[in-house]
């Protein structure tokens, strides 16, 4: 593939994405359908739950010498994604209810966000997964990454579940009412295939970014490092998400301030206000999720800093944020009300 063609999949895309944007922005009755089911995830690239998944796969793609691979990468962890959806969408239809799915979401979180963090010591070359011996020949797609890429793609797929905005919220809605798996699943898949538009497209801008695909190679430790990180922050987010539940992030002034602000633009992207927030394996206060999330990312910065021996100002700096943040949230101060239906002035109020 050339940057030619390169350019015309981007412009395509461009164009899929403002269109549904714009129609979901505009629209008002919500009546379901699989054009609302792929519209309402393509608007979740405007959520802090989804967002972050740009910064895991534009490095893990990038990094391909060759840009078929990088955009075959980018697509097999949005088909990752999409599948995900999918299993929420039937497990939605047969349990009758999304937030009633509490045991079924913490399984998912505890279990997306611990292989998360695997591979990210994978990534930082922390810690090796040692593979089975195959006695006949590996497919050449297993051996090209696309399959470790994909399953990447399932397990971060749970990262977009606990910001619903109103289409997704009727869409889950309707899923559950019909009690049918089979549509359930199909505007799961749907759903996550949106979901997935805008995250290939921000790689194909990456790659025709790029003045030579090659270059990478030559800073492949340090992409290897941004990827790593990335993964680290992801997964103990959504490992947290499930031991310690949502509501350390939804009531924290970050995501409240976020949703604020996709709310004054298109009310119809944001998040739906006062939407039921899951309970977590475990239940702790507001603080104890936010050390939970500082101590996940601390915990591999550390061991990478002791096996590499990295000198330097950067590891301290991080540190200390990471820690003030933590200090922060034990004295309440990050802390708001209603993060998950927040108003301006609940916020300046703080």
């Amino acid at each position: 593939m050339n940057n030619k063609l390169l350019a015309i999949l981007a412009f395509a895309l461009f164009i899929v994405i403002a269109s549904g944007l714009l129609w979901l922005a505009v629209q008002s009755d919500n009546s379901i359908s699989v054009f609302l089911s792929f519209a309402a995830g393509l608007s979740m690239i405007f959520l802090p739950c989804t967002l972050p998944l740009a910064f895991v796969i534009i490095p893990l793609a990038v990094k391909e010498k060759k840009l078929q691979k990088a955009l075959g990468i980018a697509v097999a962890f949005g088909f990752g994604l999409a599948v995900t959806l999918a299993l929420y969408g039937i497990a939605t239809a047969f349990l009758g209810g999304y937030f009633g799915l509490d045991q079924f979401t913490r399984v998912m979180f505890v279990i997306a966000g611990s292989m998360a963090l695997l591979f990210a010591l994978t990534e930082l070359d922390l810690f090796r997964i040692p593979l089975p011996v195959f006695t006949h020949r590996v497919p050449a797609w297993i051996m090209q990454g696309y399959a470790k890429t994909f399953l990447l793609g399932m397990f971060l797929g749970n990262a977009g579940i606990g910001c619903p905005n109103p289409a997704f919220y009727v869409l889950l809605t309707y899923i559950a009412s019909t009690g049918s798996m089979a549509v359930g699943g199909w505007l799961g898949l749907v759903h996550g295939l949106g979901r997935a538009t805008p995250l290939i497209f921000l790689v194909v801008l990456t790659l025709l970014g790029m003045k030579s695909i090659q270059w990478m190679s030559k800073v492949s430790g340090k992409i290897n490092l941004w990827t790593g990180t990335a993964l680290v922050i992801v997964g103990a987010f959504i490992l947290t998400y499930g031991l310690f539940g949502m509501h350390w992030w939804e009531d924290s002034i970050f995501h409240a301030s976020w949703n604020q602000f996709i709310y004054m633009i298109a009310s119809n992207l944001a998040e739906v206000p006062d939407h039921p927030v899951a309970a977590g394996v475990f239940e702790a206060s507001f603080a104890a999720g936010w050390w939970s999330l500082i101590l996940l990312i601390l915990t591999p910065l550390i061991w990478y800093k002791l096996k590499r021996g990295i000198q330097g100002a950067k590891f301290w700096i991080i540190s200390l944020l990471l820690i003030l943040l933590g200090l922060s949230a034990s004295t309440g101060w990050i802390e708001v009300e209603r993060g998950h239906g927040v108003e301006v002035e609940s916020i300046n109020n703080r």
